[in-house]
């Protein structure tokens, strides 16, 4: 026979200090699962939208995987299209981007400066980047930027720092924001972007870093490496959009790693904190104990009952945790490396952070529960 589910409920009641403090633990511990849960589905998000199938890269194949330090001659983009042709036209209109993309120091409004990612491009860069799109202000004229939704988060500074007419510094020359964008999600979003030939005149460069090309069919690929093996001369390498964003993936691995592990240290030190509490209210609880099973009740009954109480909190705390990381954490942007990105608390990651919260609170209270099961029962009614 078990105990009524009341009567755990009623246990957690009887000791309100002790309750609330154990919820307030637990809840704390699950919301850092959450935060830990919420970058990592940012991440996969960022890269999952970031890569189109139907987008090639050409760059130096000196760069290896490094697109940023990528330097080929401007002539590039009008010999790809001449030579190998396989870019979407539009209304005569080639789907070819030249660009230039550097990581450089930006001094904000404010004078405080952060390390940005700056993209110099033309106006086909939209036309081939498909993800991104003007949602404030003007397409930059002549020094001026467009800055993506994440941009001031990469550069340590809060979303207001780089507002429509604010002015910015970088290599060396004075930049106006004339609009903002956003790319669905990508990691675009972490750029600021300025006309190709104020870019190469700030950086004293008459080369560009890549050529990014919308292919008419996503076989055409074949046709642009082709070009680069026999072209050896101009020391390219290509490569399609979705595979380099797979490279990431494997290179942020190590990271996604560290994050599960950092998971897992906190839910162990949610185990540890219910632990200390259950051990504390199952400590003073020894005639309370030893009269239930003197009156009939078995030990089984009761270890179910001090799971029932470890239960109740974790899942209310869970559902606490689980309501602050949707109102508060839930969209927060975060930088890291070398972008910026969302925190995402959806459906994957309420379920992740509540089944580990409960995992923590059946955790905590099995040894107290074994410890009541090992306890005498006439030695515990002489208990005072």
């Amino acid at each position: 026979m078990l105990l009524p589910w009341e009567y755990g409920v009623r246990n957690l009641s009887r000791r309100p200090l002790r309750t609330v403090l154990t919820l307030a633990a637990l809840t704390t511990v699950i919301t850092l699962v959450f935060v830990v849960v919420g970058f990592l589905r940012g991440l996969e998000r960022s890269l999952s939208v970031s890569g189109d199938e139907q987008v090639a890269f050409v760059y130096s194949i000196v760069a290896e995987e490094n697109i940023e330090t990528s330097a080929i001659d401007a002539s590039i983009t009008d010999l790809l299209s001449s030579s190998v042709g396989k870019a979407f036209t539009r209304y005569g209109i080639e789907h070819v981007s030249p660009e230039l993309f550097l990581g450089t120091r930006v001094t904000l409004p404010d004078g405080r400066s952060g390390f940005g990612l700056v993209r110099g491009v033309t106006v086909r860069a939209p036309l081939v980047h498909r993800q991104v799109q003007l949602v404030a202000g003007n397409w930059p004229g002549k020094n001026e930027v467009i800055v993506g939704r994440l941009a001031s988060t990469k550069m340590g500074a809060g979303s207001a720092s780089l507002a429509i007419g604010d002015t910015i510094e970088f290599e060396g020359n004075r930049w106006t924001v004339s609009g903002h964008f956003q790319a669905n999600g990508s990691m675009y979003e972490a750029e600021l972007w300025c006309r190709l030939e104020d870019f190469q005149l700030a950086t004293k460069r008459q080369d560009i870093g890549l050529v990014a090309l919308l292919l008419q069919d996503p076989a055409a690929m074949a046709d642009i490496q082709l070009f680069c093996k026999e072209r050896v001369d101009l020391e390219l390498t290509s490569v399609r959009e979705s595979d380099y964003i797979a490279d990431l993936q494997e290179f942020f691995q190590p990271l996604r790693t560290l994050a599960w592990v950092v998971v897992w240290l906190v839910a162990a030190a949610g185990v540890f904190t219910g632990l200390n509490m259950m051990y504390g209210a199952v400590a003073g609880r020894g005639r309370e104990v030893a009269t239930l099973q003197a009156i009939g009740y078995r030990r089984r009954a009761i270890v179910i009952s001090i799971l029932q109480e470890g239960l109740l909190l974790a899942a209310a705390a869970s559902l606490l945790a689980g309501a602050v990381s949707l109102f508060f954490i839930d969209g927060l942007a975060v930088r890291f490396t070398m972008s910026a990105l969302r925190l995402r608390i959806d459906n994957e990651a309420i379920l992740i952070g509540c089944l580990i919260g409960l995992l923590v609170g059946v955790l905590g209270a099995i040894p107290p529960a074994w410890r009541a099961m090992q306890a005498d029962v006439v030695e515990g009614l002489k208990a005072i």
